[in-house]
């Protein structure tokens, strides 16, 4: 074990430190969601703040997107390299390339250096969903792209502002490329409102501690994190431990998509290779290395420590292996659009290949995408509208009880989904229908799947336009010791005026029309252990809740109504 370094810092100092560290990102996201105009910001919570140190590393984080916890790092970093020895105070940058770090062009980080007497002491980063940022469909994200030139713009590590003056000629790039210019206008203020209250609050500790204190606050509390995590890796038994899955197309093509890993456990370390998964693919589900690391540190953070403050330490014994140009490492002009459908299943081969070893923090299979759709079109005023929404599902079971249900997939952590009040009132929709997905159902198994939904949205105005791309579209979640496989994702439109009905995995554009349905069915979690050792009281409870019918609980559990 390497000698652990010593620090002068008191240990009270240090937990005050890291406390007020903790408070300014989360007061970051609350002016965030109070002052941005996007309801998938402040009602779905798409955003995250951070604080990094001079040299790139996360010291502190907020609750929001887990996808974004690896890529504030890798972000700034592609702007340090960017402007080498050309960092000035009131400076502010701007990036949304996924191949520097980023997830998609949607995902805007915002960042800010903060400087003490001269030197550089932090950087501010907030990294938010923008509703739309051009490209060939409302909302920039084309479930059938094959070019990133097809998902609007790219502005690519540029200095938005220099002594706090914004750049007049990049904000008129802007709003002359997204088709939401005011909304776009005013999630950027949001952003930069936040990494001006991280310098304010971090000039206050300065003034109280000092920068010499701050800076040995930030070395300390990365080195603990990473000693705890080193101790939780050395606690678990060495070897090699494989998986593989399967994407379900790529937006393109409905070709499954076989990918795998190998992840090796030695001493304090523990290393993931990607080697072996296929080129990018045609479609937009492809990710960058920035998400694909991102991806993989949630679901090491999740093993080490799942309720501690994230900072960069934590992920110090981790290692990622992916060869260059794959579908988790796409490189330029491969589309990332839907990159949280690719990045999702890189989590969830690392979360299958350690579920036997760690059953105490992993579960089965779940329903994994965000199973998202676009409406779009304009209101009977004119006004265009573009609604996202990501829709939650069906976690797997765990090896000591119940899946979880109704919940936000892996990638996207502390979001939510929108209030029916709030969607109606700002969209030309109407939700018929918000349920769980008994129909389909979870995995059966000792204990069973969590269960997904069922959510209706009726279509109020012609020429409404759907996109939608739904991972686990085909491939189901998969179960543990002989519990079952979950159900798969789908969402359908349901026709006014035939009633007919037309299910849909991923979907480049249709047009609807006044009083059409469009159907979100979200599916449920795999099982754990087999299902013939269900206790008999659990089953009554499903049937009791009307989770469970009588002939279901027959077939998969062989429960007999005589006995109850």
């Amino acid at each position: 074990m390497a000698e652990e370094p010593q620090y002068g810092i008191d240990p009270v100092t240090l937990e005050i430190i890291h406390g007020k560290l903790l408070a300014i990102v989360d007061e970051m996201g609350v002016v965030m969601q109070r002052t941005s105009m996007s309801p998938v910001i402040y009602e779905v919570l798409d955003f995250a703040c951070g604080i990094c140190t001079a040299s790139a590393e996360l010291v502190a984080q907020s609750n929001g997107i887990t996808l974004f916890t690896g890529t504030f790092g890798t972000q700034l970093q592609s702007v340090i390299d960017a402007y080498a020895g050309d960092v000035h105070e009131g400076d502010i940058f701007v990036t949304n390339d996924p191949y520097y770090g980023g997830t998609h062009a949607c995902d805007f980080a915002i960042i800010r250096p903060i400087f003490h007497e001269g030197d550089l002491l932090a950087w501010a980063v907030n990294v938010a969903h923008w509703v739309d940022v051009g490209g060939a469909v409302p909302g920039s994200l084309p479930p059938d792209a094959t070019s990133i030139f097809q998902e609007g713009l790219r502005l690519s590590r540029l200095r938005l502002a220099v002594h706090d003056t914004l750049s007049p000629e990049i904000l008129r790039i802007i709003r002359e490329n997204v088709r939401l210019p005011d909304v776009a206008m005013g999630d950027l203020n949001a952003q930069i409102a936040t990494v001006h209250i991280a310098e304010a609050r971090l000039g206050e500790m300065l003034d109280r501690y000092g920068a010499d204190v701050l800076r040995e606050g930030f070395d300390a509390l990365i080195d603990t994190a990473a000693r705890r995590a080193r101790a939780v890796i050395a606690a678990l038994p060495d070897g090699s431990y494989r998986a593989q899955d399967v994407i379900d197309g790529d937006g393109v093509s409905d070709t499954p998509i076989t990918v795998q890993v190998e992840v090796t456990i030695s001493g304090e370390s523990l290393a993931i290779d990607f080697t072996g998964c296929p080129p990018a693919a045609a479609g937009p589900i492809n990710c960058g290395a920035g998400a694909l690391h991102s991806a993989v540190k949630s679901v090491f953070k999740a093993m080490v420590a799942p309720h501690e403050p994230s900072n960069e330490g934590w992920f110090r014994p981790l290692t990622i292996t992916a060869p260059r140009g794959t579908i988790f490492t796409a490189e330029r002009p491969s589309p990332t659009g839907w990159y949280y459908e690719g990045s999702v299943h890189a989590s969830e081969l690392v979360w299958k290949a350690l579920a036997p070893v760690l059953p105490q923090r992993f579960s089965a299979g779940s329903y994994s995408s965000l199973c998202v759709i676009y409406l779009s079109g304009h209101t009977p005023d004119g006004e265009e509208f573009i609604h996202i929404e990501p829709t939650h599902g069906g976690w797997g079971a765990c090896s000591d009880g119940d899946g979880a249900n109704a919940v936000i997939s892996l990638t996207d952590g502390d979001t939510y989904n929108y209030s029916i009040e709030l969607l109606e009132a700002k969209f030309p929709l109407r939700v018929r229908r918000y349920d769980f997905n008994t129909e389909n159902g979870p995995g059966a198994g000792r204990y069973r799947g969590g269960y997904g939904v069922v959510r209706d949205y009726e279509v109020l105005v012609d020429g409404t336009t759907l996109t939608g791309s739904f991972g686990r579209n085909a491939t189901a979640p998969w179960g543990i010791e002989g519990g079952f496989d979950g159900s798969a994702n789908r969402f359908e439109v349901i026709e006014a005026a035939t009633g007919r009905v037309t299910p849909y995995g991923r979907l480049g554009g249709r047009r609807l029309h006044r009083g059409d349905v469009v159907r979100i069915v979200t599916g449920g979690g795999g099982g754990w252990g087999p299902p013939d050792r269900r206790a008999p009281e659990a089953i009554t409870a499903d049937l009791r809740a009307e989770l469970l019918s009588r002939d279901d609980a027959r077939r998969l559990y062989g429960w007999q109504e005589a006995a109850q």
